[in-house]
């Protein structure tokens, strides 16, 4: 169970930092388009 629960831990950590890199190039496209 402990394993489980660290390997959950470790596929939301990776899930919030692949969902903040989207939202960065989202960003980074808008601003290339208003530029």
């Amino acid at each position: 169970n402990r394993r489980l629960a660290k390997d959950f831990e470790a596929t939301i950590a990776s899930a919030n930092a692949f969902l903040y890199a989207a939202s960065v190039i989202v960003l980074l496209r808008r601003v290339a388009r208003s530029v």
